[in-house]
């Protein structure tokens, strides 16, 4: 479907609305775009995922949409590394005359620069402090709202976005989402084309109108950490386009979120084949909606539901300097946590683990994940992308052979061992190793998909008869192992997943595996999906975020 001005309740995106990062020290977030770059920091809230860890936004003098990056800091994470399935970089437009001051000033301040001709505009290229790529095009763009307290003089300040860059391994799927979905326009093949480099641009006449998609066949995909981009988000006007967009991305396949109140905007994620991660966010409300213009970034702001923990958000937030004011929001002191190294889990039980999301060292809830039979860590771990919830630490513990245990998970267990204890023994062991970083079983959920399921709901099963009960389970078709356990799971939610004729999961097995564990006290959500075969949809990652932000204390 190809969305035209005269769709009911929608038009075409319109561009950038705001791009968002991990960073590691806040301060010298703030220091790097407010005082090097001169962006204004327009907001300083929470990851309202996670209120342990600020959300700093830059912009315009008012963050007019197109002008706003944001930053997640968290100070013990580890740098990101570049690769397909992201984006790998930021471009900010720049008068044509002030190409010569900023080359001066950046290089002053200690940056490489790297220079580049794209599209007949001239390009400046350096890392940020963490190493996220910024870019400054020289094309005399739409001017934007001044700061009248930025360091840089008027006449060379920064005109908002002109264009982000992905890495992809295929540029078809982009095409089909921006220009099929979201009516993008791709320029004439002459003028939006440079080698592998594809131009995109959207229906607006501002600023941030382009993406650029850089098609890079064969390649890694980028691992996230600090530097990287988290998402690139795109304009939409209001609510009504927004739910249109959310209808007809459903529709066609890209499992968008639900929408979530930003306070400053309303926005829903999705990710296109690559792994690109989009939201689409709304113009509205904006952000002097809960300041005045003159105040903008002076406070930490809260959402209402918030507002209860702010003496001790407050408590546990870094110290952070505005330079606008010279006022001091947060009250930690970072230097301990920047001179210790991050703590790491690569090994448990015998097994390989893999890590996504937030250090360990910085995380208070983790979710254990279970690949299938030959499956992978690192494709299970993937699930946390889709998942988005910042306050976990991910972890995915890799089996031998990419199978936990032989046969059949309803053969005879005797036919199944020693390999099943030894996996069960791996499982606990990863589980141990959280509990000696502070992260105990309450604080985990445990979830896996088909022969990991299995797993992942026999481990909580055989452990509550030991009276250790979990956060919470999350079975994606998958059932219990053994039906014979004793033990009181005290309202454990558990969420369980299954199409009605899936090959590898009897439909009666999944039931009776849910009856099981209602019967010992289990708070059990068990849905079964015509149509979804031996696969894991939308509604069901619905679910498991809901179990995880109820582990996590969102709800």
């Amino acid at each position: 479907m190809t969305l035209s001005p005269s769709t009911p309740d929608t038009s075409p995106v319109q561009g950038l609305h705001h791009v968002t990062v991990m960073a590691q020290d806040p301060q010298r977030n703030i220091d790097f775009y407010s005082q090097t770059l001169g962006q204004r920091l327009v907001k300083v809230t929470v990851n309202f995922d996670d209120p342990g860890t600020y959300h700093l936004y830059y912009g315009d003098h008012t963050g007019q949409p197109g002008t706003i990056m944001t930053h997640f800091p968290w100070p013990a994470a580890k740098k990101g590394v570049r690769g397909n399935g992201e984006v790998v970089a930021t471009a900010y437009s720049a008068p044509r005359a002030s190409e010569a001051y900023w080359r001066e000033r950046l290089t002053a301040h200690g940056f490489a620069l790297k220079e580049d001709l794209r599209f007949g505009e001239r390009v400046l290229t350096l890392e940020d402090p963490d190493g996220t790529w910024v870019e400054l095009v020289f094309d005399d763009g739409q001017p934007v709202q001044p700061w009248p307290a930025s360091p840089v003089p008027a006449e060379h300040e920064l005109r908002g976005f002109h264009s982000v860059t992905a890495w992809v391994g295929d540029t078809q799927p982009v095409r089909a989402l921006l220009v099929g979905q979201l009516g993008f326009g791709e320029d004439s093949t002459e003028e939006g084309t440079e080698g592998q480099r594809t131009r995109f641009r959207g229906s607006g006449s501002g600023v941030g109108l382009y993406v650029d998609v850089v098609a890079r066949p064969g390649q890694p995909r980028g691992t996230f950490g600090a530097g990287s981009v988290h998402h690139v988000a795109l304009r939409t006007r209001n609510d009504a386009e927004q739910l249109a967009y959310l209808q007809t991305l459903t529709a066609a396949g890209f499992r968008p979120t639900p929408v979530q109140d930003r306070q400053y905007f309303h926005s829903i994620y999705f990710r296109e084949p690559n792994g690109v991660l989009f939201e689409i966010a709304t113009d509205a409300p904006g952000f002097p909606d809960d300041e005045a213009v003159e105040e903008l970034g002076k406070h930490l702001k809260l959402p209402a539901w918030y507002e209860a923990q702010r003496p001790a958000i407050e408590a546990n937030a870094p110290k952070i300097v505005s330079r606008e004011y010279g006022v001091t929001i947060g009250n930690r002191d970072l230097s301990a946590a920047q001179d210790a190294a991050p703590d790491d889990l690569e090994e448990a039980g015998g097994v390989q683990v893999y890590a996504a999301g937030r250090p360990l060292a910085e995380a208070r809830v983790a979710m254990v994940l279970l690949h299938g039979r030959g499956g992978t860590a690192a494709d299970i771990l993937s699930l946390s992308d889709d998942l988005n919830l910042s306050a976990f630490a991910y972890l995915a513990p890799q089996a031998e052979g990419n199978t936990w245990y032989p046969q059949s998970f309803l053969a005879p267990v005797a036919q199944n061992q020693p390999h099943l204890d030894r996996a069960l023994g791996a499982v606990g062991a990863v589980i141990d190793a959280l509990g000696e970083q502070g992260i105990g079983p309450e604080n985990v959920v445990l979830g896996g998909f088909s022969q990991g399921a299995c797993l992942a709901l026999e481990y909580a099963s055989r452990a509550a008869a030991q009276g250790r009960r979990l956060g919470g389970v999350v079975a994606l078709s998958g059932g219990l192992i053994t039906l014979d356990q004793g033990g009181d799971l005290g309202g454990t939610p558990v969420f369980m997943g299954v199409a009605p004729d899936d090959a590898h999961i009897p439909l009666s097995r999944f039931q009776a595996s849910a009856d099981h564990l209602r019967a010992r006290g289990a708070a059990v959500d068990a849905r079964v999906y015509p149509g979804l075969g031996h696969s894991i949809n939308k509604d069901e990652l619905d679910a498991v975020r809901r179990v995880m932000q109820g582990v996590a204390g969102l709800v």
